[in-house]
């Protein structure tokens, strides 16, 4: 493969949905046990915090620290189960199963099976996301109109994290690589983005690496509809998750180019 064509823009036809099809269909044999999974989580988290450290703290900028807590760790639950998807999965149809050689046999494309990829992870996160939204009317949170803006939302933060996923996973070389990505990357970027505590609580310079995050992004965008409120600045967090996704997905396209069709 030619550098020219090594780094060409990603190709986009409708020959994904059958490969979109194939993964939703097999995670359809396992689909309770797959959200109950991805939601157990969260939902430890949002009782153990919500009501443990919520009887103790119990407004933060006056809102309800569990529903400031609720409306911060959905955009985590998403982050984490868009990446998990497009990381140990993902590498499992790659290198384990042998899916992506026998796919590519087909007159598919690679770019078909990126971008397949990419949409699947974002597509199980949401139904996640759907699910968490679902335990938190359960517990009289986000019962607002704007909560139903929340649900593309999701989707693109899905979408965001599933290609930086992605690029991670064009360069493992085994699941442990993956561990990096989760210590080094995602843990930090929970802390730094006003999931358990508002950001203005950190030193400026952590404000400033925080604005730029697309954890942060998300929670700027994602919380004040679940309180009931509007985005302070939708278009500008919008367009840093719509960056980030874009050129996560062209970098991870490069580099998965670069390591199967050599």
């Amino acid at each position: 493969m030619t550098t020219a064509t090594n780094y060409a823009l990603p190709g986009f036809s409708r020959r994904f949905l059958p490969i979109w099809r194939r993964n939703y269909l097999v995670w359809k044999k396992l689909a309770v046990a797959s959200v109950l999974g991805n939601i157990a989580d969260p939902l430890i988290t949002l009782i153990a915090f919500g009501y443990g450290l919520g009887s103790l703290l119990h407004n933060v900028d006056g809102i309800p620290y569990i529903h400031f807590l609720a409306s911060g760790s959905i955009c985590m639950s998403i982050m984490m189960a868009s990446s998990f998807e497009s990381l140990y999965s993902a590498f499992s149809r790659m290198h384990v199963q042998k899916t992506w050689d026998a796919l590519l046999n087909a007159p598919l494309a690679l770019d078909d099976v990126v971008l397949a990829e990419m949409l699947w992870a974002a597509t199980k996160a949401l139904f996640s996301g759907v699910a968490i939204l679902g335990v938190m009317f359960m517990l009289g949170i986000g019962l607002h109109p704007h909560t139903m803006l929340v649900v593309p939302l999701l989707f693109l933060i899905g979408m965001t994290f599933a290609s930086l996923g992605l690029v991670v996973n064009a360069v493992a070389r085994g699941y442990d690589f993956f561990t990096y990505y989760f210590t080094l990357v995602l843990t930090p970027m929970v802390f730094l983005s006003g999931v358990y505590y508002p950001i203005a609580q950190l030193p400026g310079w952590l404000q400033a690496i925080s604005s730029l995050l697309p954890l942060s992004a998300a929670v700027s965008l994602v919380r004040p509809l679940i309180l009931g409120g509007w985005p302070a600045t939708p278009l500008l967090d919008i367009a840093i998750l719509s960056a980030y996704c874009a050129l996560g997905f062209y970098g991870a396209t490069i580099l998965t180019r670069r390591r199967l069709l050599k």
